[in-house]
C-alpha cells in the first residue's frame, strides 16, 4: 500500500511538472500561442462552475439551474472593483459612475472572493423559499431567479453601478496562463476536500435518500443551503474570472444558456464526479473551438464541398455529444475519480481482452 501511495504521489508531481511545462511553453509566445491559451483560460474557468454546479447537483441530489445568476453576480462585482479609478469615466460615460464607488477599488484575487461572497448572500437569501422545493420545481424556481437576477443587474436604478445595458469594459486580463489555471486548481481542491469531509457525506446521504438522512439526525434544510451557498460562492468566483478572461461583460453574457453549457459538461463528464467535470470541460470547450475549420469552405479537387459552411461545426459537434451520450450514459467518468491505480487497471483489462483464450498477461 506505502509503495503504491509513494508511486502515485512520484506520477502526480511529474504530471503536475509536465501541465507546468506546457503552460510555460505557451506562454513564453503569448502571441503564437493564444488562442489554446484563451482555451484553457476558459475551460479551467467553466471546471470551476461545473464543479460547483456538480457539488450541488451530484453530491447533495438538488436540481439548480441558477448558476448563469451567481456567475453575473460574481463578475459584475469583480468588473466593478477591478477597473482601474483613471479610466471609469470612459466606462460610465453615458450614465455616470455612483460617488461612493468612483474610487473604491480592489486587486483581483480580493475582488474575486467579495464577487463570490456576494453570490452566496444572495444564494443563501434565495435558498430559504426554494430550497423546500424538490426536483423539477426547484430547477425553474432557480432558473426564475437567475434571469431576476440578470434583469436587476441592467435595470435603470442600477445604471450608476452597473452601467445598465451599456455593460462593462476596460477590466483588466490575467497576467498570465498560470493565474487562472491556479485560481481554478485552489477552488476545485477546496471543494473536493470538503466533498471528502462529513459536510460532504451528509450531502452525499441526502442525495442517496433525504428520509433516511433525516432519520439518522441530518437537518435537510441546513444542509441543502450550505450546499447552495458553497456552490454559489465557487460560482461567483467563476463569474469573476470569466470577466476578467473576457475584459468586457454585460448582461447578455449570463443567459440561461450559459448555464445550459455547464450543465452539459457535468452531464457529459459524469454527474458526481470532480475528476469529470474538469475533463468535460477541456473537452466541451476544445471541441467547439477545434472543429471551427468545418465551418470555412472546403474545395477538393476544384469541387466545392456543400456541407462546408458556417454552422457546420456545431452540427458535427451536437452529433458527437450524442454519440458520446449513447455509449456512455452516466457520462465519462460517471460516479468515479481519476486514479492511476484505475488507469493501470484500464490498460491491464484492454491487454487481457487481447491476450488468447486461457493465455496469461
Amino acid at each position: 500500500m506505502s509503495k503504491n501511495k509513494s508511486r502515485d504521489l512520484v506520477l502526480s508531481v511529474l504530471l503536475a511538472a509536465a501541465v507546468c511545462g506546457v503552460l510555460a511553453y505557451f506562454q513564453a509566445d503569448t502571441s503564437k500561442h493564444s488562442y489554446a491559451i484563451s482555451i484553457i483560460e476558459r475551460s479551467a474557468i467553466y471546471a470551476v462552475v461545473a464543479v460547483a454546479m456538480n457539488l450541488l447537483n451530484g453530491f447533495t441530489g438538488l436540481f439548480s439551474l441558477g448558476q448563469a445568476g451567481f456567475m453575473a453576480l460574481g463578475a459584475y462585482v469583480t468588473a466593478v472593483l477591478t477597473i482601474p479609478v483613471e479610466v471609469r469615466s470612459n466606462v460610465y460615460y453615458m450614465n455616470g459612475i455612483a460617488p461612493w464607488l468612483e474610487n473604491l477599488s480592489m486587486p483581483m484575487i480580493p475582488a474575486m472572493i467579495l464577487g463570490g461572497l456576494v453570490a452566496a448572500a444572495a444564494a443563501a437569501l434565495i435558498g430559504i423559499p426554494v430550497l423546500r422545493l424538490k426536483s423539477d420545481y426547484l430547477a425553474i424556481a432557480t432558473l426564475g431567479f437567475a434571469e431576476i437576477i440578470r434583469a436587476f443587474l441592467a435595470a435603470p436604478m442600477m445604471d450608476t453601478i452597473t452601467n445598465g445595458s451599456y455593460g462593462l469594459n476596460n477590466i483588466p486580463g490575467f497576467k498570465n496562463v498560470f493565474q487562472p489555471v491556479l485560481i481554478a486548481a485552489v477552488c476545485i481542491a477546496v471543494m473536493v476536500l470538503l466533498i471528502n469531509s462529513s459536510y460532504g457525506r451528509a450531502f452525499k446521504a441526502i442525495r442517496e435518500d433525504d428520509v433516511a438522512a433525516e432519520a439518522m439526525g441530518i437537518n435537510l434544510f441546513r444542509h441543502k443551503e450550505l450546499a447552495f451557498i458553497i456552490s454559489s460562492f465557487f460560482t461567483g468566483v467563476g463569474g469573476g474570472m470569466l470577466a476578467v478572461f473576457m475584459r468586457s461583460i454585460d448582461t447578455k453574457t449570463f443567459q440561461v444558456t450559459l448555464t445550459y453549457n455547464i450543465l452539459l459538461i457535468v452531464v457529459l463528464g459524469g454527474i458526481g464526479s470532480v475528476t469529470g467535470s474538469i475533463i468535460g470541460s477541456f473537452l466541451i470547450n476544445g471541441g467547439q473551438e477545434w472543429l471551427r475549420f468545418l465551418d470555412s469552405p472546403l474545395t477538393i479537387g476544384g469541387v466545392s464541398i456543400p456541407l462546408f459552411r458556417p454552422g457546420f461545426r456545431m452540427v458535427i459537434y451536437s452529433i458527437l455529444l450524442m454519440v458520446v451520450v449513447l455509449f456512455w450514459r452516466r457520462g465519462i467518468m460517471g460516479t468515479s475519480e481519476f486514479t492511476w491505480n484505475g488507469l493501470f487497471g484500464l490498460f491491464k483489462r484492454k491487454q487481457k481482452k487481447k491476450s488468447p483464450a486461457g493465455g496469461e498477461v
